[in-house]
């Protein structure tokens, strides 16, 4: 299947669950954000079931354990489109998609906006509460694809291959190197900054921004290169990555990011 086109980018205006059976929205937030505002059907992940949590590099993939208690939980299918949102402009809805990715799950779409263009476009939201639910008895069997992720000495590699492009998704402080959640500070030698904030619009909705492929190829991120993102702990680079599927882009990205390459001895730093 082609991954690029299998993901889809859907506007609240017009987005009807019947479209897309079998079909099962997402929500990634904070349980208390979803008993404050969700949509009608949506299941609940929270941020912390798409992370490792183990230091130094806590943003990595979650372990196996992590990925079949959510998957066992929201009684992942495979044959499913699965549409993700969330309540900041997409990082937390990247993430939950990119892992779909790591799994070999690629038919799912991005509802634009999130919760702050639904709720805008006067569409309706549920009054329920969470709930776990019923729990399958047996687990989910899965199996991870590696192909969207780059690991450390992938990312040394791509430094001086042509044919590569590293794309830090986090603040200009952060890549200058004035500012750092690491022990280092700088960027990735190479590596071209564009922040995620830039992805989103706030006077939309925080919908991704316009023109973002036309913006992007002036800076070479482009259909001819392989890129690579990575941010501070693969949030915020959870946006670049799924704007880059959306765009069609051969994209990965380091769920390392800087929190394993800043507090890494040895890798090369710019600043």
């Amino acid at each position: 299947m082609d991954a690029a086109k299998s993901s889809l980018l859907l506007e609240p205006e017009s987005f009807d669950q019947a479209d897309l059976m079998p079909m099962q929205l997402i929500q990634v937030t904070s349980r208390g954000v979803y008993n404050q505002a969700h949509i009608e059907g949506a299941l609940l992940v929270e941020p912390q079931e798409l992370v490792c949590g183990i230091q130094p590099a806590t943003g990595k993939l979650a372990t196996a354990a992590q990925l079949t208690r959510l998957l066992n939980r929201i009684s992942y299918d495979p044959s499913v489109t699965y549409v993700a949102y969330d309540d900041e402009g997409g990082g937390w809805a990247g993430r939950f998609l990119w892992t779909l990715d790591m799994l070999g799950h690629h038919t799912w779409g991005y509802l634009n906006g999130g919760l702050h263009a639904w709720v805008h476009a006067g569409r309706p939201l549920a009054d329920s509460t969470f709930s776990a639910g019923p729990v399958t008895a047996k687990a989910v069997e899965f199996q991870i694809n590696d192909a969207p992720r780059a690991r450390l000495e992938e990312v040394l590699s791509a430094i001086d291959d042509p044919d590569q492009i590293i794309w830090d998704a986090r603040s200009r402080e952060e890549y200058l190197g004035y500012r750092s959640g690491s022990q280092r500070a700088g960027h990735i030698p190479g590596a071209v900054n564009v922040d995620w904030l830039l992805l989103q619009d706030p006077s939309r909705q925080y919908r991704l921004a316009e023109g973002l492929g036309e913006t992007l190829e002036t800076l070479g991120i482009s259909a001819d290169k392989r890129v690579i993102t990575h941010c501070q702990t693969h949030h915020r680079s959870a946006l670049a990555y799924m704007v880059g599927r959306l765009l069609g882009l051969d994209i990965r990205a380091y769920d390392g990011s800087w929190s394993e390459w800043g507090n890494h001895p040895d890798t090369p730093v710019s600043r």
